[in-house]
């Protein structure tokens, strides 16, 4: 998406992350180019800075992103109704009933491969195959702008040799499980003995063992309004670090307004609310709280997010990064049982004012109305929470 914005960048090492005079954290991403200089995603900013002085560095649009997303899952809609979104720019399409119309898999990867380039002005890397594992492995194996089909007759001489890491929910502490028995593999994590690996991780072990030998009959989910987003959260390192509950409760609540602005935006209510506390001694929890009903409101995200600090957290050191996430979405207009011991018709006016807060910001910026609460402390007060939000979709095309 930034590259095709920024035309300017083309041929130069460019990453999106945060803000590095805020503190902002990590790359998100980061083009091949800046990856063959050795940017990484996951670095901190200065990190990636170090590995190259001349990246180019931009701010996260997930609206954008999202924008984007809804586009492709439209041209995949065209091909069949069975598309399981895996992130915002990944998903599993079943295209089985759609090869009489539509021609085999190839034929249809190839059409979407060029549809998406020319009207979406993106690419996308696209693997087929007979089950949703092995086809997630294909978007992996030639990027950018790649077309890879495992078939039952080729996949133990492509995958095989593949790295272990390489197969879905094989992460960083299961890879160095699996290293320090020499599995290094896919090959090798398929021919390993399935009731060892279920010693080593449990039932996860024999899932493991299934994947690497192609043996997945999971479903391609139809599509479904659960499908484009999961949860929607907002994090941010601190222009300082905080050293008492008003400074915390601050950072809340631009956080909560920003959630629930969003949740707003994209016609949701969440009926679960979590926090992420990071300490400056980088030590980092996470706590979650089940709504009483299902909201977009911003004070009743933020009660409950400070209610779980205040629980939760005992001030053994400063805090560095706050996050909050709104889970268990459902759709804004779903009917909801009425509580007896809430007031409706003061919520209903929260929620207006809310919607009044989102219109003026969207006409005239986000500083243009603010909550005087958080003018108690100006460098706090400062912090753009919108600037810094993470959307998660639920979890096979990989949009690039």
């Amino acid at each position: 998406m930034e590259m095709l914005y920024h035309p300017e960048y083309a041929g130069h090492p460019l990453a999106v992350g945060g803000d590095p005079e805020a503190r902002h954290g990590i790359i998100l991403t980061a083009n091949y180019t800046a990856k063959k200089k050795g940017v990484k995603t996951g670095m901190a900013l200065w990190q990636a800075k170090m590995a190259y002085p001349d990246l180019i560095i931009v701010p996260p649009r997930m609206d954008l992103y999202l924008k984007f997303s809804s586009m492709l899952r439209e041209i995949y809609g065209e091909y069949t109704d069975l598309v399981e979104p895996y992130g915002c720019d990944e998903a599993w399409l079943d295209v089985t009933d759609s090869a009489i119309l539509k021609g085999d898999g190839r034929k249809i990867a190839e059409e979407i491969s060029w549809r998406v380039k020319k009207e979406l002005g993106i690419t996308v890397s696209i693997g087929i195959s007979w089950n949703k594992i092995f086809a997630k492995l294909g978007s992996d194996y030639k990027k950018p702008d790649g077309i890879t089909a495992f078939s039952k007759g080729n996949y133990k001489e492509l995958l095989w040799r593949l790295p272990a890491a390489d197969l879905l929910y094989v992460g960083r502490s299961t890879r160095k499980t699996l290293d320090r028995y020499g599995i290094k593999t896919i090959g090798e994590l398929a021919l390993s003995d399935p009731e060892f690996l279920e010693r080593l991780f449990g039932k996860m072990g024999l899932v493991l063992y299934s994947f690497a030998n192609g043996w997945d009959d999971s479903p391609v989910s139809s599509q479904g309004y659960e499908a484009p987003v999961k949860s929607i959260g907002n994090s941010t390192t601190t222009p300082r670090d905080l050293v008492n509950n008003l400074d915390v409760q601050i950072v809340l609540m631009a956080l909560s307004e920003s959630v629930a602005a969003r949740l707003r935006k994209h016609g949701f209510k969440c009926k679960v609310v979590s926090i992420t506390i990071r300490d400056s001694g980088l030590f980092s929890f996470s706590r979650q709280k089940k709504l009483e009903c299902p909201t977009d409101i911003t004070n009743e995200i933020m009660a409950a997010a400070n209610a779980l600090f205040i629980e939760h957290y005992n001030w053994q050191h400063p805090i560095r990064s706050l996050g909050i996430r709104a889970e268990k979405l459902v759709l804004a207009d779903i009917p909801v049982q009425l509580d007896l011991f809430i007031s409706e018709e003061q919520r209903e006016k929260q929620e207006k004012m809310d919607q009044a807060v989102d219109e003026i910001r969207r006409r005239f910026g986000y500083f243009s109305i603010q909550k005087a609460f958080v003018y108690q402390d100006k460098a706090l007060a400062s912090l753009d929470a919108q600037s810094s939000h993470t959307v998660h979709p639920v979890g096979y095309f990989n949009g690039r």
